[in-house]
């Protein structure tokens, strides 16, 4: 099925204007399993600026009439997703098409959703990108806005939420406001039983919905929600001169969301996991205030200013990342969330930013030929590193002339499109600084800078300059042929400047291994002029990038490094830690430090650690990337060990209950490397920890999860405690079990659900992909790796790129670090041509793999698994 080329859509363009689109939706049997269709009518009024051919876009199940100007067309004129529209003449133009449409299960389009819990059916869109024409025909590209109006009948307890406010015209049918000019991607609509919490801020509807089965989890946290989203709200009406621009605030929590949220102006939908039915931490909880403040800043950055092709999907992404961190940390309780940006957030960049797939924040739009590439570029390095490249930006202009050169693109640009130029020459009208040199080298690169230290010392004074080697965006591998740029499209090397805090520290002469700081002063790098000689003697560590307001790696100086690995849980600073933690995380990645090392300091210091996101994502890095890849299998039982008595560790620091979200986070890394089952037996037998907590339905699916890994647990114990929680989270929490069972027949039958059918949903399918693979079961898998490569591939063409986006992250056998897995991949990257969803997640995760192998490599150990 042809995809939406950049030059289709500037040439559709310019010939067109559209002006509103009338849609009608009845979704009446929706809750009919045996009915995969719902019915949909659009009205299309456009005009052609001169006679001219065109298309519209639909994927229908069926479709019936179609009329142009009141004279029919015939509906065999659609050839595969596109209707022509030929003849057109100069002037106003009808378009009506009535059609059947096929429901989701794969979160596109209008997805449909039984709750097991209760039987109740919830239908939503997500119409990203191109899948408007799921729902209902459109002239699908981002920069042909126009109004829509909205009507849909729904079963009639039902509720529908839609982009503007709501009205129930009775016998189930319901109206929406027409909306400002907006694309038809920002479409949206939610229809069914939910269950809804509402208010008014400063005169406008707010409210937050979610299934029924949900209700007493979203109205104990609804005041947090609702306090965050006014307080968001408050302080980008600060920020921003143009006011929010649409006539309500929805946020609906729905089931089975591919994405984080999506930011559809008046609706937004979040994934339904943000709904905690468990006990969750605090830094959790701050990234859900994140995202609240991140889909808010879309509304601004996004919806009323759109980018005019997707090749400026930074435009988006990065300032809504940007923004989102910040606000939270501006308007909510949530006072530090740059030190989680830094942990979990930075490191996908880094990571994004060094595989062959890499590409500048703002492509070269020939690099964005067509929907279908644009669609590959939603990663690390347009949210992460472009918000890296924003929060120094801020550091280089100010954010006084930073927010200003923002009004003035809201201002130019409302309501309409705008391009990475417009941009700019937004901020350029707001300074004097050469924000077209800054964007050519921030934004127009690839790859990773690393700033070195290099210090002098006399005992009297001392002298440091930083060195910044530019590395190019991959180091070769698949995918790559020897170059940059073979997959990620053209991009320059990185070498760009840098505004950074240096952080200068001693040794604690009261003893405890504290380091205090002596002073943090500011240097351009490259530097601007020799070298300042500083008084005082040679520091005890010395930190580039402290406060992290840089995007780049980091090395220390030898002195520095050996305080760092000895008394890193004595630098008084959470995001100086996390800087810090992030350099010896490079190291590992780099082949410059040994995973043992890594995770003998993470044994060290962690038991001391005070910030969650910093216990998190150091658990997270030496459990998934250092026990489970980079470690060989004779070494890997030594390291889990290891991770074990350190949150065994964590776990008796908290016995107070002084910190609950430290010992939920130990709790778990516990759970995730236990490698008896005896211990984890006894909790669920008693189901608490002693000591606490009590075990809530995720730590009791994640503890029968560990032990069908051990071989301690069978069908009759995961069917008895999905008995005891038959709701969505429980049915993939048993799907996860079942897979991981290490049974033949049960990798059979996971491998045939995945693989052998269309019937998983997306949330189902993620779920057994994630208990499949596991390191003790090598030998039980080893035979299903041939077999992914064939497999994956005619699952993506058949199910498309959604599910080519699961099969690739959550079905690729990641923990076979071996040469043949690499070869195996290779060989379909060249040969069996995988849709280009597909295609970019095997080639990072072969990329993953080949520097897996180079790590064990510098590190000793034997490779293969």
């Amino acid at each position: 099925m042809p995809v939406l080329t950049r030059d289709e859509a500037q040439t559709r363009a310019q010939l067109i204007d559209v002006h509103r689109y009338t849609v009608e939706l009845d979704l009446t049997r929706a809750a009919d399993a045996a009915r995969d269709t719902f019915d949909s009518r659009t009205v299309i009024r456009f005009s052609a600026r001169t006679e001219g051919a065109t298309f519209v876009e639909l994927k229908p199940a069926e479709l019936r009439t179609v009329t142009l100007d009141g004279q029919p067309l015939q509906p065999s004129a659609l050839v595969d997703n596109r209707l022509a529209l030929d003849g057109l003449t100069a002037g106003e133009h009808v378009l009506r098409i009535d059609a059947a449409m096929r429901y989701s299960r794969t979160g596109e389009g209008m997805h449909r959703f039984t709750d097991p819990t209760d039987g109740e059916t919830y239908t939503y869109t997500q119409l990203f990108m191109e899948d408007v024409q799921r729902v209902f025909a459109a002239f699908d590209q981002p920069d042909l806005k126009a109004v829509f109006e909205l009507t849909v009948t729904a079963p009639k307890d039902w509720t529908v939420l839609a982009n503007g406010v709501t009205e129930h015209l009775g016998d189930g049918t319901w109206r929406a406001a027409p909306t400002p000019l907006i694309s038809t991607y920002l479409v949206a609509v939610a229809a069914g039983p939910w269950h809804s919490v509402r208010t008014e801020h400063r005169g406008l509807p707010f409210g937050i919905h979610c299934r029924r089965s949900l209700a007493p989890y979203l109205d104990a946290d609804a005041e947090e929600i609702l306090d965050i989203t006014r307080a968001c709200y408050d302080r980008y009406h600060e920020k921003f001169e143009e006011p929010y621009p649409f006539d309500s605030y929805d946020q609906a929590f729905v089931p089975e969301f591919n994405a984080g949220a999506m930011e559809n102006p008046g609706l937004v939908t979040f994934r339904d996991e943000f709904i905690y039915r468990s006990a969750v931490t605090d830094t959790e909880r701050q990234t859900r205030a994140m995202v609240i403040a991140h889909e808010m800043a879309h509304m601004w950055f996004g919806d009323l200013v759109t980018l005019r092709w997707w090749d400026d999907i930074w435009l988006n992404e990065s300032f809504a990342e940007y923004m989102g961190f910040q606000t939270t940390a501006e308007a909510t309780r949530f006072t530090d969330p740059w030190t989680d940006f830094g942990v979990a957030r930075k490191s996908w960049g880094y990571d994004a930013d060094q595989r062959p797939s890499t590409h500048p924040v703002a492509p070269d739009p020939d690099a964005v030929p067509d929907t279908a590439s644009a669609m590959l570029n939603f990663d690390g390095i347009s949210y992460a590193k472009g918000a890296s490249a924003l929060r120094q930006l801020v550091a280089w202009l100010g954010e006084k002339d930073f927010l200003a050169g923002i009004n003035t693109h809201f201002a130019r640009h409302k309501f309409g499109n705008a391009t990475l130029a417009d941009f700019i020459d937004s901020l350029a009208h707001a300074t004097d600084r050469d924000v077209h040199a800054w964007a050519e080298a921030w934004l127009r690169t690839t790859g990773v800078d690393t700033l070195t230290p290099d210090v002098t010392h006399n005992g009297r004074t001392w002298t440091l300059t930083v060195d910044r080697d530019g590395s190019p965006g991959g180091e070769g591998g698949p995918g790559k042929e020897g170059g940059p740029g073979k997959e990620g499209g053209p991009g320059k090397e990185s070498g760009r400047p840098h505004r950074i805090a240096v952080g200068v520290y001693d040794r604690d002469l009261s003893g405890g291994g504290a380091l205090v700081l002596r002073e943090r002063f500011e240097t351009d790098v490259p530097a601007t002029g020799a070298a300042t000689a500083r008084d005082g003697g040679r520091p005890a560590l010395i930190v580039p990038n402290d406060q992290d307001l840089t995007y780049a790696k980091i090395r220390l100086d030898d002195v520095s490094q050996e305080t760092a690995l000895r008394g890193l849980s004595g630098v008084p600073d959470a995001l100086t830690r996390a800087v810090l933690w992030n350099s010896l995380r490079d190291m590992v990645r780099d082949g410059e430090l040994e995973g043992a090392a890594y995770l003998e300091t993470a044994r060290a210091h962690l038991p001391e650690e005070t910030d969650l996101a910093i216990v998190q994502g150091v658990l997270t890095f030496a459990t998934l990337h250092i026990a489970d890849r980079y470690t060989t299998p004779e070494k890997r039982p030594a390291a889990l060990a290891l991770l074990g008595e350190l949150c065994r560790d964590l776990i008796r620091r908290t016995e107070d209950g002084s910190n609950p979200g430290l010992r939920l986070t130990a709790v778990r890394g516990f759970i995730d490397v236990a490698t008896q089952a005896a211990p984890l037996q006894a909790w669920l037998g008693e189901g608490t920890v002693p000591g606490g907590p009590e075990l809530d339905p995720e730590l009791r699916w994640r503890i029968l999860a560990r032990l069908a890994v051990l071989d301690a647990a069978d069908e009759p114990a995961i069917a008895a405690e999905l008995a005891r929680d038959p709701s969505a989270t429980g049915q993939e929490g048993a799907a996860r079990c079942r897979a991981a069972l290490p049974d033949a027949a049960a990798k059979r039958a996971a491998w045939d659900a995945m693989f052998g059918s269309d019937d998983l949903s997306n949330y189902l399918f993620t779920a057994t992909a994630q208990g499949f693979w596991q390191p003790e079961q090598a030998d039980l898998v080893r035979e299903y790796i041939p077999r992914y490569y064939e497999d994956a591939v005619a699952l993506a063409g058949r199910r498309g790129p959604a599910m080519a986006e699961a099969a690739g992250r959550y079905a690729f056998p990641a923990p076979f670090v071996d040469a043949e897995t690499l070869r195996l991949g290779e060989r379909c990257l060249r040969d069996a041509e995988p849709t280009p969803a597909l295609r970019r997640k095997l080639v990072d995760q072969l990329d993953d793999l080949a520097r897996a192998l180079r790590v064990r490599g510098s590190g000793g150990g034997e490779e293969g698994n």
